[in-house]
């Protein structure tokens, strides 16, 4: 029966995208007494406050799927290393998505097809949320007093394409770029959706080389080409590793931090 592949496949790649925060929820627990919902219009998110004097945000998205939540624990991981950083873990709202066969789910745009060069993208639905992030980091600048080049705007999978969009469309310096087992969406739009301000700005990949949802190809091209358009991307490889995170991944993104936003 023709439709049994697509069905596993929508199956496989519902179940793959919330690896990392089925990871990551195995870590110590975050302290429920520093967490917030952030009030709407803005989009819904867990936050962890600073542990010290809160002068940098990280506003990290997650993957198809999944939640805020589902990455929420790095932030008490990383606490001790960055103590000055308020972590932003926004959810995406709840919509169909085509390629598994219209089921709702959280997703930060449609997805057609797993097939990056022959499948359309859902333009609207990236801009869209591209744009929600640009509330979030509004709000940062103008309710908590952070300069957006102490903001940083990371992501996994899903959230890792949205991040790299902003990269490209926000009119507002930012610290740096994050994005992990993702790529850059709407290259051929890239002329047109352009603004100069970020083109200093470092941007930070980690990609397994065994990624079975978003294929390492699509990652490693995402970054040449980000390098032609003359970015600074520092594209780090995983060997082994699927469509998730390891400690080693998230150890170098900790010293990238530190960097970035000392």
């Amino acid at each position: 029966m023709k439709p049994l592949p697509k069905l596993l496949t929508a199956i496989a790649v519902l179940l793959l995208a919330v690896t990392a925060g089925i990871y990551l929820q195995s870590a110590p627990a975050h302290d429920q007494s520093t967490m917030s919902a952030v009030a709407k219009p803005l989009l819904d998110a867990v936050i962890q406050n600073a542990k010290a004097k809160h002068t940098a945000s990280v506003i990290f998205l997650h993957g198809l799927g999944d939640s805020g939540a589902g990455w929420a624990g790095i932030a008490p991981m990383l606490a001790n290393a960055l103590p000055h950083v308020k972590w932003i873990f926004p959810n995406a709202p709840v919509q169909p998505v085509t390629l598994n066969m219209g089921m709702r789910m959280p997703s930060w745009y449609d997805i057609y097809s797993l097939d990056r060069e022959q499948a359309k993208q859902d333009e609207k639905g990236m801009l869209e949320s591209a744009s929600k992030i640009q509330d979030l980091i509004n709000n940062e600048v103008e309710k908590h007093g952070i300069p957006t080049d102490r903001i940083v705007v990371g992501g996994f999978s899903q959230g890792s394409a949205i991040s790299l969009l902003t990269l490209v469309t926000s009119p507002v310096k930012l610290a740096a770029i994050v994005a992990l087992s993702g790529y850059l969406p709407l290259t051929a739009k890239f002329d047109d959706l352009h603004k100069a301000v970020n083109d200093q700005t470092p941007v930070w990949m980690g990609h397994g080389d065994s990624d079975e949802v978003v294929a390492y190809k699509w990652g490693l091209q995402s970054a040449e080409f980000l390098k032609e358009k003359g970015y600074s991307v520092d594209f780090n490889t995983y060997r082994w590793m699927g469509h998730s995170a390891n400690d080693q991944e998230l150890m170098d993104l900790t010293m990238f931090l530190k960097n970035v936003i000392p």
